[in-house]
């Protein structure tokens, strides 16, 4: 099929550039012409695992362009994916949807044949129903001019392999033709097996915030089962474990840490909290914000361990390294990152506070220039008197302790991420901190 995908972030380059693998023509839009030549040249703004390779052997097969002239796209496409930002609006609770809005008002005037315009942002429910109506009324073509509502439930890092493979497709749909072309652009996917859930489109709006709210309630669960771990002595790795095992649970997502972050978890708990209120659904609004109130304490959370890690001795002048930028590993997105935050909190409380990440230096530069910064891991050790993990990149996991017990003026590691298996490291002569876990 020829394809267009309308906004190339985080969500629409991965998209745009799995749907030229499984064979499309596939044409990206996007205003910014610096991006745009970035792209065409095979070199990719954002890192997400596996999509550099991806981009670069699209683009040079001519298989997948970008272009800024939505006019092109139009006359392109019988398709056209709708991937624009909808950030939390300035209320601090709703969804911004000026851009998916903006993006129809550009390209309906130009849509002369029947088409579907397929939504892959988050949004609010009822959204689909509006965008419809605008979307016929300016285009030539009119009603012949479907809308069909396909969110996105990629993981940041995994984008590439979650389009590829999702674990399953979900359309909201008023047609059957709607129905027809979604079943035909992922053809590839469907025939290897992956469910769709063809629903009506409020269902499908909905289902996007539910299922990342839910992960937010589990995140911020078992981070509120390690602050009793915390107090009382216990060990939360084991408690995961044992939890973990239940049928009705299971352990995914139950890493107890410093929270939830970047461009999805945070805004949709927001905006699903605000649409519960809406909706009069007032104790699922109560839950909701349980959550968040527990994921905004993770930093106080974490200084206080690293209080106590320190013995008393102030942080005010103590040189500590952050490992970690990104807001998870796979990716240098750094927006609402919990690393950022914790390492800003330490340099507020007096520390010198250097940062290393294998791949989000450049974009935590930018978003918290008052940090030093370093893509050298051995170099982010000189001198510390205290190592904090914040993302539980690989690389951090399969560093040797060994090797780097030399490198800090103090090995002192704060596991903020749980993610270590502290017992190694303690036999290489480290004094381990972790959440909810007994030191030993």
């Amino acid at each position: 099929m020829r394809i267009s995908v309308i906004g190339c972030g985080h969500l629409g380059i991965p998209h745009a550039a799995a749907m030229a693998e499984l064979g499309h023509e596939v044409i990206g839009v996007d205003v910014d012409q610096a991006k745009v030549d970035s792209l065409n040249s095979g070199q990719c703004p954002i890192y997400e695992t596996g999509l550099p390779e991806l981009l670069a052997r699209h683009t040079a097969s001519g298989r997948l362009r970008f272009t800024t002239d939505i006019r092109e796209a139009a006359e392109f496409a019988e398709m056209h994916f709708i991937g624009v930002g909808t950030p939390i609006d300035a209320d601090g609770r709703s969804y911004d949807t000026g851009q998916v809005y903006g993006a129809i008002r550009q390209l309906a005037p130009h849509l002369n044949q029947a088409c579907t315009i397929v939504g892959k942002s988050t949004v609010t429910v009822g959204t689909t129903i509006q965008v419809t109506a605008l979307a016929q009324r300016l285009a030539p073509a009119g009603q012949a001019v479907d809308v069909v509502w396909n969110p996105e439930f990629l993981r940041e890092g995994h984008a590439v392999e979650d389009t590829l493979r999702p674990d399953r497709i979900i359309a909201g749909v008023t047609t059957a033709e709607g129905e027809k072309a979604i079943r035909a652009v992922y053809a590839p996917i469907l025939d290897a097996g992956v469910p769709i859930f063809v629903t009506d489109p409020q269902t499908a709006e909905l289902a996007k915030g539910a299922a990342n709210s839910f992960l937010g309630l589990k995140i911020s669960y078992i981070n509120a089962v390690a602050d009793m771990c915390e107090a009382a002595g216990g060990d939360v790795s084991r408690i995961v474990e044992i939890l973990g095992i239940d049928p009705r649970i299971g352990s995914g997502g139950m890493m107890p840490g410093i929270g939830y972050g970047g461009g999805c978890l945070p805004k949709d708990v927001r905006a699903f909290t605000a649409s519960a209120r809406q909706l009069g659904a007032t104790d699922a609004a109560k839950l909701l914000r349980a959550a968040e109130e527990i994921n905004e304490s993770r930093t106080a959370v974490a200084m206080a361990l690293i209080t106590r890690a320190l013995g008393g001795r102030p942080l005010k002048a103590a040189r500590v390294t952050v490992w970690g930028a990104a807001f998870k590993p796979g990716t240098n997105d750094v927006r609402e990152s919990p690393a950022l935050a914790l390492a800003h909190a330490l340099q507020q409380a007096g520390g010198t506070v250097t940062v290393h990440d294998p791949q989000a230096v450049a974009t935590a530069m930018v978003r918290n220039p008052e940090l030093d910064y370093t893509g050298d891991l051995r170099a982010s050790l000189r001198g510390a008197d205290l190592v904090v993990l914040a993302t539980e990149w690989p690389e951090y996991r399969q560093a040797s302790p060994q090797a780097l017990v030399d490198g800090p003026a103090n090995p002192l590691l704060v596991d903020c991420r749980t993610s270590l298996d502290a017992e190694s490291w303690r036999a290489a002569g480290w004094t381990v901190h972790q959440l909810g876990r007994p030191g030993k």
